[in-house]
């Protein structure tokens, strides 16, 4: 078939209607107008309305994960904060509570040792202030060790209180610190007044006793004490000073079986919560101490002596 006779046309199958450029003249004038028309008249917010509200599930569903995501990294975020935060607060109540504690134990010891300079004015002997740094390692005996010894010019025998009545007695002295035994060890004596009768007896240590006590011995059956009378230091032995606090009297065991009479006291002193003590001189050592005693002695003449 000669090539002159051959049909041109692409066959109805592949027609593609009008040309690519009448297509793109007719939808630019159609835009212009429908935004001329949009702008003038607002017919199109109904129908952008209408597609907003249809596509917003999809858009909502779409956004989920991302929102997932943020939320998620701002929950551990916020965890870990809310954490940090929770340990700094127990951190800052810890030592709010520390201080707490330390404020009402430097009361405690403010108000102690107001009274023990009270109480030392009131004694008319030298008196040194010490600390207990700890008990005895005996744990068969009752004693303590205070953080004063004989370079601080404590001696032997000397008396120790606190701030409510007698502690015990220095027993051995050191350089720097000093062991005071007790008067609830069973070895320590001390002579007391009966504040209401005025009768005398000696204390001692009760060893039977775990809470520490006392216990005056050699006492008739009949003899006239009642349970909460005052003891006192009497004086007599030349060490104590006199009228210290030393005890009350708590029990009382009037036994047909025995010729005396068994009675308890408990120490008025801290013998077992005690910090601050004073260390006072003992009577004796007061009057050697003092020159004008010895000075007011009468002398003895002989009979040779001159006047």
């Amino acid at each position: 078939m000669p090539l002159g006779t051959l049909d041109r046309s692409p066959p109805p199958f592949f027609r593609q209607g009008p040309s690519a450029l009448s297509k793109l003249v007719f939808f630019g004038v159609l835009a212009v107008l429908l935004m001329v028309a949009d702008h003038r008249f607002g017919f199109i917010k109904p129908v952008r309305a209408a597609i907003a509200t249809v596509l917003y599930p999809l858009q909502w569903s779409m956004l989920q994960p991302v929102i997932w995501t943020r939320d998620s990294g701002k929950y551990l975020e916020s965890l870990n904060t809310s954490q940090a935060n929770e340990a700094a607060a127990q951190y800052r109540l810890g030592l709010q509570s520390q201080r707490a504690q330390q404020v009402e134990q430097l009361a405690q010891e403010n108000a102690r040792l107001r009274e023990l300079l009270g109480l030392r004015e009131r004694v008319n002997a030298p008196a040194l202030a010490a600390q207990i740094l700890y008990d005895a390692a005996d744990p068969y005996t009752r004693k303590v060790i205070i953080d004063k010894g004989s370079l601080a010019a404590v001696i032997p025998g000397s008396p120790v209180l606190d701030e409510l009545g007698v502690l015990g007695q220095v027993t051995r002295v050191y350089p720097l610190v000093s062991e005071v035994t007790l008067i609830t060890d069973r070895n320590q004596a001390i002579p007391v007044l009966n504040v209401r009768t005025g009768l005398r007896a000696l204390a001692f240590g009760d060893a039977a006793s775990s809470a520490g006590a006392l216990e005056l011995r050699f006492l008739d059956a009949n003899v006239d004490v009642e349970q909460g009378d005052l003891l006192t230091t009497s004086g007599v032995d030349g060490v104590y000073p006199p009228g210290l606090q030393v005890a009350r009297v708590t029990a009382i065991d009037r036994g047909t079986d025995s010729a005396f009479a068994r009675v308890r006291c408990e120490p008025v002193a801290a013998v077992t919560t005690g910090l601050h003590v004073l260390v006072l001189q003992p009577m004796a050592g007061q009057a050697l101490a003092r020159p004008e005693v010895a000075a007011d002695l009468p002398v003895a003449k002989g009979k040779g002596a001159q006047p």
